[in-house]
């Protein structure tokens, strides 16, 4: 059996070039359910690893109680003051402890792309922010000033929206402000902010109050211990998450959506292709009748026969798999699009096709290539060799 497989397997790729027309149908249907399917889920993958990736578990997050985002968060003075006297806390050489009171507001900014205006981020940091975030780097100009209206920009937001180049003068909240740099950040989420001094924003929006307390520990064992003490505290209403945890939280919505929209798209592209498939084979078995009946009459097994058909299908359906993961790399891969975040402002993000992606595309071929050749197989398997050579 195993030989009349082989025979038959080779016979049939060998003869792939003279059936181009219909082979053709079956590579470009499922490159094309490829193409897509892993496109989108690394739309998926790529906002997870800028949002959910982003922060470390040495790093803490502090806001008002029953806030659930930065926006709608609110800390006077008095709370930074208390938190900064907190156990746990990493201090610089000073003894200062590394913690960072921020404030966040949302400007109008246009698009690169339209030159329509979009929300982006405009953060408000504290003199500490070098020592609390060491990921943050400039690799143009300079880091802003306090007390004065200058702003630096991440790579992200200077890639999408326009204005952001050093040395450009944005307008915000009905004042000039000066971009003095281009920052990264590992490629996390602040690379699609603004960076200013804090109580400079604080200023510009009229408002007393930070949005949140970004504080590193000493080590991120020590978490438990210093949520327990600014938590129970009576002078404090705030809660405490490790920083990647509140990101990871943010991005959630969001990418179980894009995960759901991404598979959905491809059920109902992949039931075309397999469609696609089914008319295809079936047309290349009806086209191989005499050819089929033949072998069957000479003493080819039914057997052999399907799962030859079945492996040329496979074998189809691999190709245009590696076609379409193939396209979705070479065009979307580390593709910048942007999107709105948790906080209701832009959030830019590369497209990731990562092998796991490349890896469930071709796997989702060759299922839609088995369904697709199981049926015509099993017909020429099937067929009785005399109705065979009858109706050739």
């Amino acid at each position: 059996m195993f030989k009349q497989l082989f025979v038959l397997t080779s016979m049939n790729i060998q003869t792939l070039p003279q059936r181009l027309g219909t082979s053709s149908v079956i590579v470009i249907g499922i490159a094309g359910v490829v193409a897509v399917l892993v496109s989108l889920l690394a739309m998926a993958a790529g906002f997870r690893h800028t949002l959910a990736d982003s922060g470390r578990d040495d790093r803490v997050i502090i806001l008002r109680a029953g806030s659930d985002a930065e926006l709608n968060s609110s800390l006077t003075r008095a709370d930074i003051d208390t938190i900064s006297n907190a156990p746990g806390l990493r201090k610089d050489p000073g003894g200062k402890a590394l913690l960072s009171n921020e404030i966040i507001t949302v400007a109008n900014v246009p698009k690169m792309d339209t030159a329509t205006d979009a929300n982006v981020t405009l953060r408000g940091v504290g003199n500490t922010v070098a020592a609390v975030r060491p990921e943050l780097k400039i690799i143009e100009g300079r880091m802003f000033q306090p007390a004065v209206r200058e702003l630096i920009a991440g790579t992200g937001a200077a890639k999408q929206f326009r204005g952001l180049t050093t040395g450009s003068v944005l307008r915000l909240r009905n004042a000039d402000w000066i971009v003095t740099g281009i920052f990264t950040s590992n490629g996390d989420v602040h690379e699609s902010e603004l960076f200013a001094d804090a109580d400079t924003v604080r200023s510009a929006i009229e408002r007393i109050t930070y949005s949140s307390a970004i504080g590193l520990l000493t080590s991120s064992a020590e978490f438990a211990a210093f949520k327990d003490f600014i938590t129970t505290d009576p002078q404090l209403k705030v809660e405490v998450q490790r920083e990647h945890d509140y990101y990871a939280q943010q991005s959630s919505g969001l990418t179980k959506t894009i995960n759901i929209i991404g598979n959905t798209v491809a059920v109902i592209m992949a039931i075309g292709a397999m469609f696609g498939a089914l008319n295809s084979m079936y047309s290349a078995v009806a086209a191989r009748g005499l050819e089929i009946a033949t072998l069957r009459a000479i003493g080819f097994g039914g057997v052999p026969i399907l799962l030859s058909v079945m492996i040329e299908s496979l074998v189809l359906s691999l190709i245009g798999g590696i076609i379409g993961a193939s396209l979705a790399w070479l065009f979307f891969n580390g593709h910048s699009v942007s999107t709105l975040g948790g906080a209701f402002a832009q959030v830019v993000f590369q497209l990731t096709v990562t092998r796991t992606l490349i890896v469930t595309g071709i796997i989702w071929a060759c299922l839609i290539g088995l369904l697709g050749g199981f049926f015509p197989a099993l017909r020429a398997a099937r067929v009785p060799v005399a109705e065979a050579l009858r109706a050739a």
